[in-house]
């Protein structure tokens, strides 16, 4: 009975490739690579005068970062390897997580520049 077990877990982990040392060492020096790009947009490009920071470079930052962040959460937290229930399940719950940020930040921007409960008293803005 054990070893029936055994061998039904064995089959179902066989799809599970995991991580070797070859692909973290990748992982590693892509993620390296990204911010050494980051700081040479800061430090060198913006800092250097050669770009001014605008819009465009913070959304470069914003994508490099982003990318960054897949390739931790899918490689060091493993979750590249999960099935794909649970990956939409966790996709979801962070963009409602964002979503439900963006809308408190939102109200809250509103409530400070149009509610004032003591008006004798000056409103900073």
């Amino acid at each position: 009975m054990a070893t029936q077990e055994h061998t039904v877990e064995h089959a179902e982990g066989q799809h599970h490739e995991g991580m070797t040392k070859r692909k973290i060492w990748r992982v590693f020096f892509y993620l390296l690579a990204l911010t050494a790009l980051e700081f040479f947009i800061a430090l060198v490009l913006v800092h250097g005068g050669v770009v001014e920071k605008s819009l465009g470079v913070n959304i470069v930052y914003i994508a490099l970062t982003l990318l960054k962040a897949y390739y931790i959460v899918a490689y060091f937290m493993h979750l590249k390897f999960e099935t794909f229930g649970f990956i939409t399940s966790i996709a979801i719950t962070f963009i409602l997580i964002i979503y439900f940020i963006a809308l408190m930040l939102t109200e809250g921007g509103y409530l400070n520049t149009h509610y004032n409960p003591f008006p004798h008293w000056a409103n900073p803005q």
